[in-house]
């Protein structure tokens, strides 16, 4: 995989799924801007000069637009993009608060198409930009509680289809890649007889590691995925199998 002197945005990328693509990214040699509220400065740091945090609301197009414009003043380029941030907040429908609903979706669908606004002008321009949007499997076969959450991340993927049909002629590719049950943050307050139950229908039987996310995400950003674009990537154990 071929990197050398590139710009990338990851969202999120302080912390679980994000922080281990954002290493990754600065271990080739990526000059990596980690947008996020707050997580990401320890990151930023460990990872050394080629990482920055850039304090972040993905849910404000204002201060995305900041944020992009300031990692354009600085680097000049902007060659990747990974829309990684996200956030739930499960319940049930008849339980769920107009709060709830707003929330999941204002940071995890509306920050991906703020993110993606922001910065697309600077992707079309080398004509080599890539962007990455990590959905769920929740956005393909759903979850109960998660009607907030399933509705963002299927948005994720029909945003980013749309995405790659519009700027295809530009060079720009625009993929996903839908994770199942990763070992983050996100679900280790799950309660062990549910994620026993989760496992069930995991082919695999395991949660994933956060790297094991990463890595397809770095092959779809690379020219290696060169003639790959609007597609699904799904990294889930065999969740969704069939």
């Amino acid at each position: 995989m071929d990197f050398s002197g590139e710009v990338a945005i990851v969202t999120g990328g302080g912390t679980g799924i994000g922080k281990e693509i954002t290493r990754r990214l600065v271990e080739r040699g990526i000059k990596t801007q980690i947008f996020s509220r707050s997580k990401g400065e320890n990151t930023a740091q460990n990872l050394g000069e080629l990482c920055e945090f850039v304090p972040t609301d993905i849910s404000d197009y204002d201060s995305v637009r900041d944020s992009v414009q300031n990692t354009v003043d600085e680097h000049g380029r902007i060659d990747y993009l990974v829309n990684n941030a996200g956030l739930t907040a499960d319940n049930l429908l008849l339980r769920m608060s107009h709060a709830e609903w707003e929330q999941i979706i204002d940071v995890n669908l509306s920050g991906t198409f703020n993110c993606t606004k922001a910065a697309l002008r600077y992707l079309i321009k080398n004509r080599t930009g890539s962007i990455i949007n990590i959905s769920s499997v929740s956005g393909i076969l759903g979850n109960p509680g998660q009607a907030n959450y399933s509705a963002a991340k299927a948005g994720i993927i029909g945003f980013t289809k749309s995405l790659a049909q519009e700027y295809g002629s530009r060079n720009l590719r625009a993929n996903v890649v839908a994770p199942g049950f990763v070992d983050t943050k996100l679900t280790s307050d799950i309660p062990e007889e549910k994620k026993d139950s989760y496992l069930q229908n995991v082919i695999l039987n395991r949660f994933a590691n956060p790297s094991e996310i990463a890595e397809p995400t770095m092959f779809l950003l690379s020219d290696q995925a060169s003639y790959i674009t609007g597609t699904v990537v799904r990294v889930d154990g065999g969740l969704s199998f069939g």
